[in-house]
Parts: C-alpha cells; sequence; structure tokens
C-alpha cells in the first residue's frame, strides 16, 4: 500500500449484466471501469461527475455491496476480497456508510434509539442495553440532536434531521472510514453547510477518513483534502482540491467548475460557461477511445481511437492525451 493510506484501490471494474432475455445480445454496464486511487490516514478524498458515471457503484463496491469483477480493494493492508468471518465483521465495523436519501435509508417501523443501538448490537459492542443507550445519547448530541429524541420515530424529523441520525448510526460502531454517498444531494441549500461542517468537526474530534461523494464541486472542495473526477465509470483528474479547483486539467473537470453559480452578478457576467453539447454515451456502449471524446472540445483523431492512461502531471494525475509527451 501507499505510505500512510489507509484505503488502496487498484483497477477496480464493476461491470452488471442487463441483459434481457436469452435471445437478446448479452449487455454489460461497465458502471466502474479500471479505476484506481488510495485514501490516507484523516483524510477526505472528494469523488465529483455527473449523475450516472459511477460515483455510488464505486462506493458501494468498496463497502463491499458489489462485487467487482477485477482489480483489488485494500483496506488497513488487508484484500477485502479476501475476508470472510470474524475478519468480515471487523471490515464491516471498521468502514461504514452514509446513505444518500434520509427518508429511505433509516426503518420508519424503529425508533431512533433503535435504530442507532442496531450495529451495536450485531457487532456486540458495550454489555449492557443501559451502556448502549448511554452511547445513543451522546451520539445524538454530537450529531447536534436532543436526548429525548431517543424515542421518537423518524417520520417526526426533517431532512437534515434524518441525516444526522445517519451519521450517528454510522458512528455507532466506532469506524475508522466512513463513504459518504452523496449526503447532501437530498437536503435544503441552508442546510447543506451545516451538514458538511458537521462531518469536519467529527473528523477532527475522531481520527475518521472518508470517501465523500457528492455533484457539487465547490462543496466538495470545501470539505476534501484531494478530489477525484469520474466521467462514464472512469476517473479522469485527481489531485490536491486546492490545484483541481483553481487550476483544473482535464477538459471534463473545467466545464464542471464552469457551471458552479456565482453569486456575484458582475463577475457572473464575465464568467464563460462551457456548455457540453451531445449526448453522455451508454455504459453499455462506451467510446473506443477516450470516454469523453465525443463531448470534448478539444478532441482529436487520436482521442477517438485510443483511451489515455492516467499520467502524473505536477501535483496531479490526469487521463488525457493533451499531457502526455
Amino acid at each position: 500500500m501507499s505510505e500512510n493510506a489507509i484505503l488502496e484501490v487498484k483497477n477496480l471494474k464493476t461491470y452488471f449484466d442487463v441483459t434481457k432475455g436469452i435471445f437478446t445480445r448479452k449487455q454489460i454496464v461497465k458502471a466502474v471501469d479500471d479505476v484506481s486511487f488510495d485514501v490516507k490516514d484523516n483524510e477526505t478524498f472528494g469523488l465529483v461527475g455527473e449523475s450516472g458515471c459511477g460515483k455510488t457503484t464505486l462506493g458501494r463496491t468498496i463497502v463491499k455491496l458489489y462485487d467487482p469483477v477485477s482489480g483489488s480493494i485494500t483496506f488497513q493492508g488487508q484484500d477485502i476480497a479476501k475476508l470472510k468471518g470474524k475478519d468480515l465483521t471487523k471490515f464491516r465495523k471498521d468502514m461504514q456508510m452514509i446513505f444518500q436519501d434520509p427518508y429511505a435509508s433509516l426503518n420508519p417501523r424503529m425508533t431512533v434509539g433503535e435504530i442507532i443501538k442496531e450495529p451495536m448490537i450485531i457487532h456486540n459492542i458495550y454489555n449492557t442495553d443501559q451502556e448502549r443507550e448511554d452511547r445513543v445519547v451522546e451520539l445524538l448530541r454530537i450529531v447536534g440532536l436532543k436526548p429525548d429524541h431517543i424515542r421518537r420515530y423518524p417520520a417526526e424529523f426533517s431532512g437534515g434531521q434524518r441525516q444526522r441520525i445517519g451519521i450517528a448510526r454510522a458512528l455507532a460502531v466506532d469506524p475508522k472510514f466512513i463513504v459518504c454517498d452523496e449526503p447532501i444531494s437530498a437536503l435544503d441549500v441552508s442546510i447543506q453547510a451545516q451538514v458538511v461542517n458537521l462531518l469536519k468537526e467529527i473528523q477532527k474530534e475522531m481520527g475518521l477518513s472518508y470517501l465523500f461523494i457528492a455533484h457539487d464541486l465547490s462543496m466538495v472542495k470545501h470539505i476534501s483534502d484531494r478530489i477525484g473526477v469520474m466521467y462514464l465509470g472512469h476517473l479522469v483528474e485527481c489531485g490536491p482540491s486546492n490545484d483541481v479547483y483553481h487550476r483544473p486539467l482535464h477538459p471534463y473537470t473545467t466545464a464542471l467548475l464552469s457551471a458552479i453559480p456565482i453569486p456575484d452578478p458582475d463577475t457572473a457576467k464575465a464568467k464563460r460557461r462551457i456548455v457540453l453539447e451531445g449526448e453522455i454515451p451508454s455504459p453499455i456502449n462506451p467510446p473506443a477511445g477516450c470516454p469523453f471524446c465525443t463531448r470534448c472540445q478539444k478532441a482529436t483523431e487520436r482521442c477517438h481511437v485510443e483511451r489515455p492512461q492516467m499520467i502524473q502531471v505536477g501535483t496531479r494525475t490526469v487521463a488525457c492525451h493533451l499531457y502526455e509527451r
């Protein structure tokens, strides 16, 4: 593994067979296609891209909800594909997930206390129910909720409060790594910053590592140490958040950044928006060359026939023929 890396993903591929009927041509969705990156201790790695680019599939593969067809995922020095029995249970405890939809991810028939205590019971944490209940009250305080919320049901809370409950549930087993799967996309804009700041405070207090998946590049920059940009199942650029945000290399990253709203009208007028033309190619039948070549304004003939490899450019890696020597 890389130095100080808690998670290392190498050449990961996650495909799905979506063939309908026995007489139809086989169709394979290449949701994640040859992705490599690592996440260091106490680091937040942000993952951004359009809907359908494979971000959530990548996150769910890392937490072992989906099985990859090839590649490796190494967590704390162990290949998770080989984990079984007690080792797999320990992995489940050390790596948790915060889900995108705070309404669908909580059991409506369970109280908040039962929801947060459930992982403690599964992993046999704390000896008595009173100790677990005391820990639930403490976790509610950490995420900004009140102790008396422990007896209430999810339907009695707003979306932002429900997501806080989801965060408390993820923290219940004292994990070392959390996959945050678009935890703010279903929330009001006024609540998003509160949740992101809460995650930063928890990380600082508990020494956690995050994989933070989101659409909003500006919000990802706020929380992330490094950013990875995904397009059609591929990682096209990766590097320190400030470098990616202020000096993008890949044409797709540049287009994403140009779409970020600016609150100052005068500055917004002077800013040139890059409008990507054409449709996103199907992950069932992706382009033979660069996955972005059908929408890239800088594409050449080579881009349509040869897929670029990730190369080092300064502090970053980028998959683009423009930077090959």
